[in-house]
Formats: structure tokens, C-alpha cells, sequence
């Protein structure tokens, strides 16, 4: 297969957030934070799951490739926005394909993960006695994995159908990050095979990795009436309550975002939910999981005595 045989584009300029030039520095400020906070947390949440034996499960084990990823997912999209703030700059072809390959890649592999943790808290609780056997290391890992193949064959096959479209001009992307919906609107020939394929195939991996999601909630919900004792669900709940929350954040902008059908008006609406799960969300769960969680409280308290 050919890519690019009658691109004229070597280039691309970001539109970025269209905030006024006497509020950027505002914004960087903000979205700068935002970022160490990501890093920080994501990073302190990786070193306590591996460095507290007492840790050592498959509920943290997964919490701490959530953390990578979210670190992984934010790196793709916040440097550069950054920069963007300050003085725009340009992104090569290449370095705009390999960012919307990156940017799905951990962003699908993160939802997919969104299942299996929950998948984990549906055995933790209805099967407690047979947990460690039926969530062992190889079925954890073979887990993982699964993460990582569907994340990478989802993302590999947004990345060869965007990269093989010509690009004749203009070369403005129309978005503070190259993504597939506001790319392929520059391409100059007919995109409808591509817009259909973001739509059912990015829209099919987040919504049955959502139903998924949900259908484990509804077998926990249904062994959480079985625990005679409020103590016993209230222990119950605090295990899924902070991951509940963080899926809800993350499934919720990104249906928004690619179940629906590309317009000129949906694309302003998209950078606006864009900015809530790539910049706002990674900061956030590492907060949602430690202050809802008395284990990694602990573990953080380990650390800082270990300092």
C-alpha cells in the first residue's frame, strides 16, 4: 500500500484552543499544572503499586498501568499544546500521523483496561474465596495484553486510513492536537469511507467496551443486595465507587466525541470535550483513586515515611 502519493502537504499548523491572545498565558499557567499534577500523581500512584508488597494484586496492578497510561495519554497531546499557547508551531505529516496513532493507541488500550478492572471488581466480589485463583498472574497479564492489542489494532487502522488520503492544501487542522475527525477534513478527495469507519469502528470499541463496563456493575449491584451487613457493602462499594466515576468521565466525552457524525459545528464541540479527557481527567483520577481508597492511602503514607 502507497501512502501519500499525490500529498502536496508536508505540514501541518494547529488551530489550537481559539482563546484570545490576552488569556494564553492564563491558560498555559492552568493547563501546565494540570499537567504536573498528571505526571505527579500517575507517577507516585506507579511507585507505590510496585514498591508496597501489600499492593501487590491485580486491582493495583491494573491501577498502575491505568496510571501509565494516563501519563501516556497526556504526554501525546499537552507538550505540544503548550507550546502551541506560547508560539504555534508546525507539525510535520509524519509527526501529526504518529500523534493521532499514539492518541487512539492509549486511549482505546486505556477503555478496553476500563473493562477488565471492572471485570476484576465483579470477581473480587462475587467469587472472593476463588479470587486469587480465577485473577492469577497469567490471567492478569493475558489481560494486559488483550489491552494492548486491541488499543494498537484499533489505532493502527485510524493511522493507515488517514495516512493514505491526499492532502493538496489547506493545512490547518482545525484542533489544538492532530486527531482523525479534524485531519481527514483537509484531505481533497471524498473521506465518507473513512468518517464511517471512525464512526462505527471507534464508536463500536467504546461502546461495547462500555456495555461491558456496565454489564459487570449490574452483576455486582446484584450480589451486593446477597451482604446482609451495611458494613459489607459499604466496603463493597468503596472497592468500584472510584472506578465508576472515572469511567463515567472518560466514556462519557468520548462517546460525545466519536459517536457521532462529523459536521463543521460538532468538530468546535469536540475540542472542547477533548480538552476535558486529555487534560482534565488524567489529573483527576489518580486524585479519585487514592482519596476514595485507605489501601493506597496507606501505601502513600509508606512512601512519604521512606523520603
Amino acid at each position: 500500500m502507497s501512502f501519500n502519493n499525490s500529498t502536496s502537504v508536508s505540514d501541518f499548523y494547529l488551530a489550537g484552543l481559539g482563546i484570545q491572545d490576552d488569556l494564553r498565558i492564563l491558560f498555559f499557567i492552568i493547563f501546565l499544572v494540570l499537567y504536573i499534577i498528571t505526571l505527579a500523581a500517575n507517577l507516585a500512584i506507579m511507585i507505590v503499586a510496585i514498591s508496597d508488597p501489600t499492593l501487590h494484586t491485580p486491582m493495583y496492578y491494573f491501577l498502575g498501568i491505568l496510571a501509565f497510561l494516563d501519563i501516556c495519554y497526556s504526554s501525546v497531546v499537552v507538550p505540544k499544546m503548550l507550546i502551541d499557547l506560547i508560539a504555534q508551531q508546525k507539525i510535520s505529516f509524519w509527526g501529526c500521523m504518529l500523534q493521532i496513532h499514539c492518541f487512539h493507541f492509549f486511549g482505546s488500550t486505556e477503555g478496553v483496561l476500563f473493562s477488565v478492572m471492572s471485570y476484576d471488581r465483579y470477581v473480587a466480589i462475587a467469587h472472593p474465596l476463588r479470587y486469587s485463583t480465577i485473577m492469577s498472574y497469567k490471567v492478569c497479564l493475558c489481560l494486559v495484553l488483550c489491552c494492548w492489542v486491541i488499543g494498537f489494532s484499533h489505532s493502527f487502522l485510524q493511522t493507515i486510513m488517514t495516512a493514505r488520503l491526499p492532502f493538496c492544501g489547506p493545512n490547518i487542522v482545525k484542533h489544538f492536537f492532530c486527531d482523525v475527525k479534524p485531519v481527514i477534513d483537509l484531505a481533497c478527495t471524498d473521506v465518507t469511507l473513512n468518517i464511517n469507519l471512525l464512526t462505527r469502528v471507534t464508536g463500536t470499541v467504546a461502546s461495547s467496551t462500555l456495555m461491558l463496563t456496565l454489564l459487570f456493575y449490574g452483576l455486582i449491584s446484584r450480589y451486593l443486595f446477597k451482604i446482609k451487613t451495611w458494613q459489607g457493602r459499604r466496603r463493597a462499594l468503596s472497592t468500584c465507587s472510584a472506578h465508576f466515576i472515572v469511567v463515567s468521565l472518560q466514556y462519557g466525552t468520548a462517546i460525545f466525541t466519536y459517536a457521532q457524525p462529523a459536521t463543521k459545528n460538532s468538530l468546535d464541540q469536540e475540542r472542547a470535550a477533548a480538552i476535558m479527557f486529555t487534560v482534565i481527567t488524567p489529573a483527576l483520577n489518580p486524585l479519585i483513586y487514592t482519596l476514595r481508597n485507605k489501601d493506597m492511602k496507606k501505601g502513600f503514607k509508606k512512601l512519604f515515611k521512606k523520603l
